[in-house]
C-alpha cells in the first residue's frame, strides 16, 4: 500500500495545487512504485485520480474508490464566485484563463467527463449532506448509467466523516 500527501497539502512540499499538477504527481506515484492497481482517493484527490486513470491504457485492470469526490470543476467555480460574491462579469475571463494555462475549458475538468474513460469498476461513496462537494454532480453521473461504477449513498457523514466510518471502510475494503 502507499499513500501519500498531494502537493501542498499534509507534509509534502508545494505552495500550490492544481488539477494537472495533482494528476501528473500521481503518474509519478505509478512510475515510481507501480503499477498501481486500486486507487482510493477523496475530494479533489478523487477528481485527480479520475483524470489520472483515464490516461492509463488498460485500466481496466485496476479499481478506483472515490469517496465526496470533487465532480464538476464547474460546480466548484460557481461555489467560489458565489462565496466571494465575484461579479458574474468575471466569469467569462476567468474560464478564458484556465483554458489558456491548461488548454481545456474548465468543463473538461470533470468526472462525468472522465467517467466514459474508465473501464475498470469504480465505487463511488458520496454523502447526501456533503456541503462541499454537492450530492447533484454524482446523481447526474449515476444517470449515465456507467456499468463499472457502483454508487453507495451515505447520510450524515458529510465531507469528512464518510471516510472515517467503519461502514464505508468495510465497503472499501470488501470492493478492494
Amino acid at each position: 500500500m502507499i499513500a501519500f500527501d498531494a502537493p501542498a497539502h499534509g507534509r509534502s512540499g508545494g505552495k500550490q495545487i492544481n488539477l494537472p499538477l495533482y494528476r501528473k504527481t500521481i503518474q509519478q506515484v505509478q512510475e515510481l512504485y507501480g503499477p498501481l492497481d486500486n486507487v482510493l482517493a477523496h475530494s479533489f484527490g478523487a477528481l485527480a485520480a479520475t483524470h489520472f486513470m483515464e490516461l492509463v491504457p488498460d485500466n481496466e485492470k485496476m479499481r478506483l474508490v472515490l469517496i465526496a469526490p470533487a465532480t464538476e470543476t464547474t460546480t466548484a467555480i460557481d461555489s467560489f464566485f458565489k462565496l466571494l460574491r465575484l461579479k458574474t462579469s468575471l466569469r467569462k475571463p476567468f474560464d478564458e484563463l484556465i483554458g489558456e494555462k491548461t488548454g481545456f475549458p474548465p468543463s473538461h475538468f470533470s468526472i462525468r467527463r472522465a467517467a466514459g474513460n474508465i473501464k475498470g469498476p469504480i465505487l463511488w461513496i458520496h454523502d447526501e449532506n456533503d456541503l462541499i462537494t454537492p450530492i447533484g454532480d454524482a446523481l447526474r453521473v449515476q444517470e449515465d448509467h456507467h456499468p463499472n461504477i457502483q454508487f453507495v449513498f451515505t447520510k450524515g457523514l458529510g465531507h469528512r466523516q464518510i471516510y472515517r466510518d467503519p461502514a464505508v471502510m468495510r465497503r472499501v475494503f470488501d470492493f478492494f
